[in-house]
């Protein structure tokens, strides 16, 4: 009897542990199939893809520089006497030719009418030594007057040709000095104040005060110093003399893009082996007069020929410590990892110089969410910053205008009009 219970014992104990095992074999394959099926749905994210563009760009370069003027002019007198006369207000725009102070003229107004004089006196004298070396020469030739004495009057009409000419030279420095008196603008530009105010005496001569300084405005200077690669990049292959083929463009501190085109003025002759880079002036169109010399100015040079590049948007690239990297969705949906290499920056996209091709599509948002190897689900858009994705914002901007104007208009109350009875 007890051997008989002991087997029963044994033989429950065995049925409870295989019934045991089969529940926990059913739980944990239906856990299984639950997690698969959890997995599967986290693994197939929606994600946003765009298609690789490729078109002609330009490459850039950017500088900071300072803006200066083509011609700077320090204003000094040329004669000296007492400044009488101020003709301009601090910071006009001149043009070439107007005055700009007056020097009291009348000393220089009495020297001309002294030197004048001079001249009519010596013009009398070379006008009776010519007449009288003409009878001279009569009476020679008759023998009637002597050698000695023709000889003495033709050296006076030379003498006195010679008076003439000195006297003459005489006026036209007094003139001169007379039209010094009158300052004038030598180009034409802005000016600034007057150093000197009336009634002071000035002198003439460089080491003198400067009146004033007179800037252009029509043109203006943009110095950058350009470093070796990019001088041998974009300034190097073009031919001297054909540098305004090179692009530049430039934005003031205010700006954010690039609102002045203008061409290479001038290349310094040498490379400066301290900073490893070369002068390059551009110049600017300045009519408006807006640019003023000393301003800080961003400038862009670019390379004189287009060349085809692939861009994406700068968002999409990921950084794997000292790599760049895409997630390039195939056909079947699946993310993955591509190595590549960035170039210069066009717009709001960027160059890739390697690794992928014209046409793919790659992640470009969501690229946080997504492993590589990882299933997808794509929604496909226009590469972010493209011309593309600006012609469908402008088209979904007039759909938007014109919808809100179509439910305008269907809010308008109705016109009524009531019948006048006769």
């Amino acid at each position: 009897m007890p051997e008989t219970f002991r087997k029963k014992k044994i033989a429950a104990m065995i049925a409870a542990a295989l019934l045991i095992g089969g529940i926990g074999t059913f739980w944990s394959q239906s856990g299984t199939s639950v997690h698969a099926e959890q997995t599967t749905a986290v693994q197939a994210v929606t994600v946003d893809v765009a298609a690789i563009e490729s078109r002609l760009v330009t490459d850039w370069q950017d500088y900071s520089g300072r803006l200066e003027a083509v011609e700077r002019v320090e204003i000094r007198p040329l004669v000296s006497g007492t400044l009488t006369r101020i003709h301009f207000k601090d910071g006009d725009i001149v043009k070439k030719g107007d005055t700009l102070f007056t020097i009291d003229p009348r000393p220089f107004e009495a020297e001309v009418a002294r030197t004048q004089a001079l001249v009519s006196s010596a013009e009398a004298r070379v006008d009776y030594t010519t007449r009288d070396l003409e009878r001279a020469e009569r009476l020679i030739g008759d023998n009637a007057i002597a050698r000695r004495d023709f000889e003495e009057k033709r050296n006076a009409a030379l003498e006195a040709q010679a008076g003439l000419l000195a006297a003459q030279a005489q006026l036209q420095t007094a003139q001169l000095n007379l039209e010094y008196s009158h300052i004038t603008a030598p180009v034409t530009g802005r000016i600034s104040r007057a150093e000197v105010t009336l009634g002071n005496i000035v002198s003439a001569g460089a080491n003198s005060v400067p009146l004033t300084t007179l800037v252009s405005t029509a043109n203006i200077y943009a110095a950058i110093e350009v470093d070796e690669q990019s001088y041998l990049k974009f300034i190097s292959p073009v031919q001297a003399g054909n540098h305004h083929q090179i692009k530049v463009v430039l934005g003031l501190a205010n700006e954010e893009g690039f609102s002045r085109h203008g061409h290479i003025g001038s290349v310094d002759n040498r490379l400066d082996t301290a900073s490893g880079t070369i002068r390059v002036r551009a110049v600017f169109d300045n009519a408006d007069g807006v640019l003023l010399p000393g301003l800080f100015a961003r400038v862009r040079l670019g390379s004189g020929n287009q060349h085809e590049a692939l861009l994406i948007d700068e968002k999409a690239v990921g950084t794997d410590q000292d790599k760049r990297f895409v997630l390039v969705v195939n056909e079947q949906g699946q993310a993955n990892y591509r190595e590549v290499h960035i170039g210069a920056l066009q717009g709001h996209l960027r160059e890739v110089e390697s690794g992928l091709q014209a046409g793919e599509r790659i992640v470009v948002n969501g690229l946080q969410r997504v492993k590589p190897g990882q299933q997808v689900t794509p929604h496909l858009v226009a590469m972010p910053g493209s011309e593309a994705q600006a012609a469908h914002e402008s088209a979904a901007d007039i759909g938007q205008t014109t919808s809100r104007k179509q439910a305008t208009f269907r809010h308008l109350p109705e016109k009524r009009t009531k019948a006048v009875s006769a």
